[in-house]
């Protein structure tokens, strides 16, 4: 089936997944529907279990959706997987690796299974970019983790795929690792490829992503511009530290993390209204900072909204 001209890069049109357990069915995807235009730079968030890598997995033929469809460059990932999975270049979570062989055999095997010959410059080109190129002759066993996850990289990018998946690329990978990652990653986004991005760390997807959808046990409950779902939840958050008890009223709507306490306050008011009960409580703060809203608090309100709902 030919690639439709005006097809977005990625599709899902009312897909759903039931596992059957045995204690039942379990719904993992329930009517999931959203495009992600070519050249976009999407991210996918959801707390753990809402259906993101079952998502990935139907969108790479790994596992087959119970109703719906699919598209990759206008190709359906059930009917026509070859070319589907050809426009795909998909890094896993797990570290997954042969064993027997060297970097650079692992990445001219993989070409191999795309059909592609002659790629010796663009594996060059990959190992440099990902700070491969003095590992090029160490089997894969030798490497650390952080190398393994930048070998997964070249992988998925080895037969220059127009779609990248990222399912957790940086999880557990150090600080080094994530900005040679995305300073590459967003050289290919620029260079016209188009990039779905999973992630834990929301200040990743607020910095990359032009767009979001975010799920919620299965189900799409917010979709829009990383820019528009700030400014359209946008309050401001009071953060600052303390080692004391935090008044009922406080601790019951505010986010604490080891000493640091984050509360919104809609106005200036309700910032002058929660230092007064700070002090009347006799709670020493330290740090006192007043900032926007980021994507970390709209994520964790607009989840507790879907759990409310």
């Amino acid at each position: 089936m030919p690639p439709t001209p005006a097809a977005p890069a990625v599709r899902f049109d009312k897909v759903s997944k039931v596992f059957r357990t045995p204690r039942g069915e379990l719904k993992a995807l329930d009517g999931v529907s959203f495009d992600i235009a070519k050249g976009e730079f999407f991210g996918l968030l959801g707390p753990n279990g809402a259906g993101k890598t079952t998502l990935i997995s139907v969108l790479a033929g790994l596992a087959r959706a119970s109703g719906g469809r699919v598209t990759v460059m206008g190709h359906d990932v059930v009917a026509d997987y070859a070319a589907a999975r050809m426009s795909l270049g998909i890094v896993p979570q797990e570290l997954v690796f042969d064993p027997f062989f060297s970097v650079r055999e692992t990445l001219r095997n993989q070409s191999g299974y795309f059909g592609v010959k002659n790629n010796e410059a663009w594996i060059d080109e990959l190992l440099a970019a990902l700070g491969l190129a003095d590992k090029a002759g160490a089997n894969m066993r030798q490497l650390s983790g952080g190398m393994k996850r930048r070998v997964l990289v070249a992988q998925a990018l080895v037969h220059r795929p127009p779609v990248i998946v990222l399912d957790e690329p940086t999880a557990g990978v150090d600080v080094e690792l994530r900005q040679t990652l995305w300073q590459f990653i967003s050289r290919l986004n620029r260079e016209g490829h188009t990039v779905l991005l999973t992630t834990h760390y929301l200040e990743e997807a607020e910095a990359l992503c032009g767009r979001i959808a975010m799920l919620k046990q299965g189900r799409v409950v917010a979709l829009d511009r990383t820019s528009a779902l700030l400014a359209g939840r946008a309050s401001t958050m009071l953060r600052f530290k303390t080692d004391g008890a935090l008044p009922p009223a406080i601790a019951a709507q505010a986010r604490v993390t080891g000493r640091i306490v984050q509360a919104k306050a809609r106005d200036a008011a309700e910032v002058e209204s929660l230092l007064a009960t700070l002090r009347t409580a006799g709670v020493k703060v330290e740090d006192l900072e007043i900032g926007r809203a980021d994507l970390e608090d709209v994520f964790l309100e607009i989840m507790q909204e879907g759990a409310h709902a």
